[in-house]
């Protein structure tokens, strides 16, 4: 069974392993995935005495699902708010830092988390979301074809999406995981959370109440981070990602995992796995 993490924003489903007194590492799942995209890392890290938390985000667990019709719910404020606050309730913050990992979305989530609170985080991670503003130009450049790559972030805002993703049994969601590289055991993980209407539409109420990803926007970060791109990546092109470095003022590495797609953890878990034990022993608290 989950465990949860509550905060004052609700009641979030978690997968916690690891010591309760190790370094807190948080885990920020991307669309159209669940708390389950950490499946191989949390027992990696665990082992090493990392005390792992990977959460369902907001809309995602059950407990922590405003109305999804009203924008406001859904702000990129109220998802950087949410990782504050289940820090908080952790025993996390500025006075005694975590590390972050985040994957698409949650990558976006990530990096404004670091801009808005670079004392709370001793490290950061992202898989595939490049930097905000490496990713602005990349789409104003239609470099590698940027704007084709990110056009499902339109359709998103059609409201007769989540039928059309959940009809036949989530046919069109189950085969958009698997023909991205995604085994069929971890989409049905994914599909546990997200084969529900109600999740669902919280889900892509992010992209609503976002206007455009496109929009979003950190300074430049001043956290150590690692950045890890798949050059197969079907959602971000060679430009936004080796772009994303110019945008961090503070030890960088960036990983470029050949053959890799944009479900990293899911096609190349140990590289990933591999990649952040290294990275987070650098900066032990």
């Amino acid at each position: 069974m989950p465990s949860t993490v509550t905060t004052a924003a609700g009641t979030f489903t978690a997968e916690i392993d690891g010591p309760d007194d190790g370094p807190l590492v948080l885990f920020l799942h991307g669309y159209p995935q669940s708390r389950h995209t950490w499946r191989a890392q949390q027992p990696a890290l665990a082992a090493e005495g990392w005390r792992t938390v990977a959460i369902d985000q907001r809309g995602y667990s059950p407990g922590a699902r405003p109305d999804p019709s009203e924008p406001a719910n859904y702000h990129v404020d109220a998802l950087v708010g949410d990782v504050i606050a289940v820090a908080a309730a952790l025993g996390h913050g500025e006075t005694q830092p975590f590390h972050l990992v985040g994957h698409d979305w949650g990558g976006a989530v990530a990096w404004l988390v670091a801009d808005r609170h670079p004392a709370a985080l001793a490290s950061l991670c992202v898989l595939s979301r490049p930097h905000p503003r490496a990713f602005r130009a990349a789409l104003e450049a239609d470099a590698d074809g940027q704007r084709h790559r990110s056009r499902h972030h339109k359709a998103f805002h059609d409201p007769d999406t989540a039928r059309l993703l959940l009809e036949d049994d989530a046919r069109r969601l189950r085969r958009g995981l698997v023909d991205n590289g995604v085994p069929a055991a971890n989409a049905e993980a994914y599909l546990s959370v997200l084969n529900d209407p109600a999740a669902l539409e919280a889900a892509l109420a992010w992209y609503r109440s976002a206007g455009t990803v496109s929009a979003l926007d950190a300074a430049d970060i001043v956290v150590p981070t690692l950045y890890l791109w798949g050059d197969h990546d079907q959602s971000v092109g060679r430009a936004a990602a080796e772009g994303t470095g110019v945008h961090v003022r503070a030890p960088y590495r960036f990983v470029e995992v050949p053959d890799g797609g944009h479900f990293l953890t899911d096609d190349h878990p140990s590289v990933v796995t591999d990649a952040l034990l290294a990275h987070l022993a650098a900066y032990r608290t």
